[in-house]
């Protein structure tokens, strides 16, 4: 059974920093296109960033560009997503998730997904 468990969510205040990690199990992340979601009370659920499967390019919602790194470590099978920055707007659950094709994609194409882990920021 393929699982995504997220972890390193929490509160912290604006400004501070806080890195989630996505271990898998069942699954090859190097084979599948993977990304973080979030989603905050009362809004649909948003792409946060994602790595394409091959060339391992990246993409950023505008958002969190300049302020979130997305990466990926093949020896462990693990996603990581620093956040430095943190504003009280980015206060959501996030997701981790991953999908068969090649590029990343809006969020009902993902094939798997994670439990999710609460980040929560204050002012």
């Amino acid at each position: 059974e393929v699982q995504l468990v997220e972890s390193g969510g929490g509160l912290v205040q604006a400004g501070g920093s806080l890195r989630l990690s996505c271990a898998a199990s069942e699954i090859i992340f190097d084979a599948y296109a993977i990304g973080w979601f979030r989603q905050a009370p009362g809004r649909d659920r948003e792409g946060v960033s994602c790595i394409n499967r091959g060339t391992g390019s990246t993409d950023y919602a505008d958002s969190v560009k300049g302020r979130f790194t997305i990466s990926r470590d093949n020896a462990t099978n693990t996603m990581y997503l620093q956040m430095n920055s943190l504003k009280p707007e980015d206060t959501a659950i996030y997701y981790c998730a991953a999908r068969r094709f090649r590029y990343c994609s809006a969020y009902n194409d993902y094939d798997y997904w994670g439990q999710g882990t609460q980040v929560t920021v204050s002012s």
